[in-house]
Formats: structure tokens, C-alpha cells, sequence
């Protein structure tokens, strides 16, 4: 059998791992209780990674929220957090993500379309007006831009009188699925891994709670690839990150345990669970075996988890509440450190203040009313559960082999493998539902006649002309000598090699804007064009 064409067979790329009618102690042979699942708050973490888990406290409660101008961003943050959210989770519209002002050409019609508009701190200022950020927990959905949008919450947090080194969150921050799976790109890679090792570097001296990285599954996921993909490409990506951040220098047990990861919760409900801890336990030992990581939270792969977008519904929207809250039950018997619950009506458009509220007492039910919570690892034993962990992860590994095998991450883009994996993997599954192999409710079976329309999020058209007329003003008003040498200083940095996050924080106070600065590094780093595999 071909190399390739073995391991698909072996990784069961093209569907969910076909389940045995009964599973019973001998589809556990070789394992062992003690070595592989142990306890939780141990080495290697398969039953969590705090020895308390939700008994201790519950998991962050994140509702992901962005939408026009700061101010309509506000507003939403404030509600959610009158409702009960105990983090915020930041969207930003495209030209926010791709370091572009409100005003570039390109811009037209985007502006605070898909997340909150951000070109300045005064933005910034007015996104989290009346929050106290040493309080609460952001975190920020962003990643070619993010070393910007950090600099920008940590002024913001100066300006405010917050003690910068008592912020915590995370900035999503992870490039490398960028260019496989969502094309919010802006530099070439190897750039663009030098500026997120700067941020590593900076957020261990200066912002020792924040988490510099999310190192992100979940896009891939919502692209389309199986859950042993996701496990296998999110830590391949991360072993990538590691690789970068010890070729800078960077002591492995300093930055290590601050990185953290994104995954979603997808639809097959008892193998999701299976694969969070799969993934906790495999990344314990890279890091042990791969890295000669010591310490013991070097070693803890801790993650956030947001229900599955790309399987909610414009037909029948109510379903999605249900897929909703059991992809989150997923995520919470899973062990997750933090959770997002999308609203029932994002496949139609942003979702509702109603939607969102829907959507976070999905969590505050599942904490307060199911007992799941009550115990750790409820499902650890079960002899299904257990062989599914161990399934995804040799499967996993055959492709970090594979990976490897292809010279690493950054070979493997370059390359197209990975992403031609996904789309393998989405156009089999797209072909099942098709062809009626695989069953969406109210879809392709069990649809409805008449369905009753649902109220949709709209967003002001007049807000795209109020956000540029702020900018022109802004940039009519600042010290143009401060300015102009600020973005110099980027520029300089980028070109000389020193760390970014000074430079880039000083251009933010001194009121250069976002697209500004990604141009100064533009103009040193280039651009990065997608190279088409055919």
C-alpha cells in the first residue's frame, strides 16, 4: 500500500473513527490506568489539569462579541456582563485583522462588519470605557495584527491607571493556521513567527498573566478537517512555535507555560470528548519527551473551546440551540478551561442580544443545574471513552510523524499539504451529506415547510463614514514630529532585530494607527501571496 495512502486509511481522514458495537476490557489491551489517565492536576493530564477541576471553580464563561464602532462593542460587553459572563472574548472586523485603517480603499464595505472596527487607541479607549481591565479577562481574537492589538490594550490599560502586570487574557496571536485554513495573513511566515517570539519574549517580562498565544484548531475544524486532524495539525503548530521560540533564545520553561489553545466542539458528541483529552495527554509528553520541558505547567495543555460555527444551521435556526449546548457539554466532560457558545441565529447573520443571552445561560445551565461539574472526568473508565482517547492519538501522531517526515510545520504549508488534507476531509464530508450518507436535521432530512423567519443583527450603515470621519480627525490632530518618528522606530526594530513590543506600544501612544504601523513593517517584511497548488 502506498505511503500516503496508508496513512489516510490509518488516520481515518475522510470521517469520524467508526465505533465498535460494544466496547468491553479488551479494547484496552497495553493500556494502563496509571500510566495513560492517572489523576487529575497530573503528569500527563488526561483527566484535566487542575487537581480540583470545576469543583474548584467553574470554567470561564466567554460570550465572543464585536460588531460596528467601539462604542456598539460596548454596549454588548456591559450587557454580557450584567448577564452573568465572567470573560470577554473581542471579535474585530477584516481590516482590523489584516492591518488596514477604516479608510484603505480596500476597507469599503468591511468596516465593522464581521467584529469591532479598531484603528487607534482612541478606539481602543472607547471599546473598553467603564471595564476594569485588571478585573476582568479579554481575550482577543487576532493574529497578524495581534502584536498591535496588544500594544493597544496595554496602553489603554496605562492610560487607565491599571497595573499592566495584573492584566490576564490572551491574544489569539497563531499565524501558522492562517495560512492554512483562514487567509488573515499579512507577512511571510518566518516574519511573522520572529514577531510572535517577540511577543513571547515581551509578555514574560512585562505581562507575566497574559497568554501570548492561542494556538488554534478550531479554524481548521471549521474548514473542515476530522477531530484527529485538528489534534494532529494544532499541536504540529505548536510544536512549530516551540521550535521558533528556543531558536530565539527563549528559555523553554519561561514562555512554555503560557501558551495556551483553541479548539471547537464539534457535533460527534463522545469522541470530541475523547479528543480534548487525547490532545492534553500527547502535548504533555511532546513537551516532556520533545522539548525536555521541567516544569510541571510547561507540561499542561490548557484551552479554550468555542462550539462549532460551521455545523449551526440557516434552516430551522432554533435547532441550533440543542447542537449548541451539547457540543458545550462536550467541551465541559472534555475538561476546558474556558468556553464560548455560539448564538442559534449565526448562520444568518451576527447574533442578537437574545441569541447571545441564549447562548451564555446554555453554560450557566450546564455549570448550575446538570451536576456535571460535581465530579472530575466523569467519563474516564468507560472502556469506549478510553479506547477513543488512545485511538486519536495514534492517529494523531502518525501524522506529526508524517509531518516531520516533511521537514515540519512550515515545510508541510509550503508544501500544501496540510491544507490539502482538509480539504480532503471536507469535501468527503460535504459529499456524504450530499448524497444523504450523513444526516444534518433539517437539512437534508426532517425539513420543514414555511419556517417562520427570526429577527436578524443589523448593522448601521452610517457607522463606516462615522469611523472614518474619527480617524481623518485623529490624524489631523496628533504631533506629526511624534508620529512620523514613532513609526520609524518600528521600521528600525523590524530591520535591526529587536524585540517589536516597545517600539510598537510607544507608536500606539503616540497615536499611530493600525494600519500605519503594519505598514512600517510591511515596508521591511513584505507581504505574503498565497502560492496555488495544482
Amino acid at each position: 500500500m502506498p505511503e500516503d495512502t496508508k496513512l489516510a486509511s490509518e488516520t481515518g481522514q475522510l470521517k469520524t473513527i467508526d465505533p465498535q458495537p460494544l466496547y468491553t476490557p479488551a479494547d484496552l489491551q497495553g493500556w494502563s490506568y496509571d500510566r495513560d489517565v492517572g489523576y487529575p492536576g497530573d503528569f500527563p493530564f488526561t483527566r484535566g489539569v487542575q487537581p480540583t477541576m470545576y469543583r474548584g471553580r467553574l470554567w470561564t464563561m466567554r460570550q465572543y462579541a464585536g460588531m460596528g464602532d467601539a462604542e456598539e462593542s460596548n454596549k454588548r460587553y456591559k450587557y454580557l456582563l450584567s448577564q452573568g459572563t465572567t470573560g470577554l472574548s473581542v471579535a474585530f472586523d477584516l481590516p482590523t485583522q489584516i492591518g488596514m485603517d477604516s479608510d484603505h480603499p480596500m476597507a469599503m464595505g468591511e468596516v465593522g462588519k464581521v467584529g469591532v472596527a479598531i484603528d487607534s487607541i482612541e478606539d481602543m479607549e472607547r471599546l473598553f470605557a467603564g471595564i476594569n481591565l485588571e478585573k476582568i479577562s479579554t481575550s482577543m481574537t487576532i493574529n497578524a495584527s495581534a502584536a498591535i492589538l496588544l500594544a493597544l490594550y496595554i496602553a489603554v490599560a496605562r492610560r487607565s491607571g491599571a497595573d499592566v502586570r495584573k492584566l490576564s487574557g490572551t491574544v489569539q496571536n497563531d499565524i501558522l493556521k492562517e495560512y492554512i485554513a483562514r487567509g488573515t495573513y499579512i507577512y511571510p511566515p518566518r516574519q511573522a513567527l520572529r514577531i510572535i517570539t517577540d511577543m513571547f519574549a515581551y509578555a514574560n517580562e512585562n505581562v507575566p498573566d497574559w497568554n501570548p498565544i492561542s494556538i488554534s484548531g478550531y479554524h481548521m475544524r471549521e474548514a473542515g478537517c476530522t477531530a484527529v486532524q485538528e489534534v494532529a495539525f494544532t499541536l504540529g503548530n505548536a510544536i512549530a512555535y516551540v521550535d521558533a521560540a528556543l531558536h530565539a533564545g527563549l528559555d523553554v520553561d519561561k514562555f512554555a507555560p503560557r501558551l495556551s489553545f483553541f479548539f471547537n466542539a464539534h457535533n460527534h458528541f463522545l469522541e470530541e470528548v475523547a479528543k480534548f483529552r487525547a490532545a492534553r495527554r500527547m502535548w504533555a509528553r511532546i513537551m516532556k519527551d520533545r522539548f525536555g520541558a521541567k516544569n510541571p505547567r510547561s507540561l499542561m495543555l490548557r484551552f479554550h473551546t468555542q462550539t462549532a460555527g460551521s455545523t449551526l444551521t440557516a434552516q430551522q435556526p432554533e435547532n441550533n440551540i440543542v447542537r449548541t449546548a451539547l457540543q458545550a457539554l462536550a467541551a465541559v466532560l472534555g475538561g476546558t478551561q474556558s468556553l464560548h457558545t455560539n448564538g442559534f441565529d449565526e448562520a444568518l447573520g451576527l447574533p442578537t442580544e437574545e441569541a447571545a443571552r441564549i447562548a451564555l445561560r446554555t453554560q450557566q445551565i450546564i455549570g448550575h443545574e446538570t451536576g456535571a461539574a460535581n465530579t472530575i472526568d466523569p467519563l474516564a473508565g468507560s472502556y469506549y471513552i478510553e479506547s477513543l482517547t488512545n485511538e486519536i492519538e495514534r492517529r494523531a501522531h502518525l501524522y506529526l510523524e508524517k509531518i516531520d517526515a516533511l521537514g515540519g510545520t512550515l515545510r508541510a504549508i509550503e508544501l500544501g499539504y496540510i491544507q490539502q488534507e482538509i480539504q480532503n476531509a471536507a469535501y468527503d464530508f460535504q459529499r456524504a451529506v450530499d448524497h444523504l450518507e450523513s444526516v444534518v436535521v433539517g437539512v437534508n432530512r426532517f425539513q420543514s415547510e414555511g419556517e417562520k423567519s427570526i429577527p436578524i443583527q443589523r448593522i448601521d450603515e452610517a457607522l463606516e463614514g462615522r469611523q472614518v470621519e474619527r480617524l481623518r480627525a485623529l490624524r489631523q490632530r496628533r504631533d506629526k514630529t511624534a508620529w512620523e518618528s514613532a513609526l520609524r522606530a518600528v521600521a528600525d526594530a523590524a530591520t535591526q532585530g529587536s524585540n517589536l513590543m516597545p517600539h510598537i506600544i510607544h507608536a500606539v501612544e503616540s497615536y499611530c494607527t493600525v494600519g500605519e504601523i503594519s505598514d512600517a513593517l510591511r515596508s521591511v517584511f513584505g507581504e505574503y501571496h498565497e502560492t496555488v497548488i495544482i
